[in-house]
């Protein structure tokens, strides 16, 4: 299980401790263990879940693997509200390059997530030519699969909003911004 760098109640009014309590401490608690039996006695055992991920088949292991990997990601994105600061360096540098502007990233990220249909994530990544760009995986989808290196993702499974925000993506998502910790999407480049 990753750390969080905040304690549960720590995103709010953006995400409640409630929902810190079911998907962080349950779901994600549940991909860990099962992932952790899946791979006893496998190719996979001793390898790093980024490498399960990137090789494993389609199936149990690669969908454990996936949400281990994209949960741990997304809850070490955040910090809490009013504590975040803007991206700097080359991570802006890269932003206005490929997007024109953070507004423009936020907003293309926006479309992904919310137009997702069904249970995902959208990511920004960097792809193997070193751009910038904007996907949507479904299910436990990462963008290493396709070679590139993921930098933030929203996750858009109703688990991860449906208490504090019901039915709302939308209003979730927009929400997000007010908690991302660019320092730690730059550290991942």
């Amino acid at each position: 299980m990753p750390k969080l760098g905040y304690p549960a109640n720590g995103l709010e009014p953006i995400i409640s401790a409630e929902t810190i309590e079911f998907h962080y401490g349950k779901h994600l608690q549940t991909y860990v263990t099962n992932l952790a039996n899946l791979i006893k006695g496998t190719e996979f055992e001793n390898r790093e879940v980024e490498e399960i991920v990137a090789a494993a088949p389609d199936g149990g292991i690669f969908n454990n693997a996936g949400q281990v990997l994209n949960h741990t990601l997304y809850f070490t994105q955040f910090t809490t509200p009013g504590q975040g600061s803007l991206p700097q360096g080359r991570l802006a540098e890269l932003i206005v390059r490929d997007f024109g502007s953070l507004d423009q990233l936020k907003r293309q990220m926006e479309e992904a997530a919310i137009g997702l249909f069904g249970s995902g994530w959208a990511w920004l990544s960097l792809s193997p030519e070193g751009r910038l760009l904007i996907t949507r995986e479904n299910n436990a989808g990462n963008p290493l699969r396709k070679g590139s290196k993921p930098l933030l993702c929203i996750d858009v499974w109703e688990h991860a909003y449906y208490i504090d925000y019901r039915n709302r993506r939308a209003d979730h998502v927009k929400q997000l911004w007010e908690i991302i910790d660019w320092q730690a999407v730059a550290d991942r480049l």
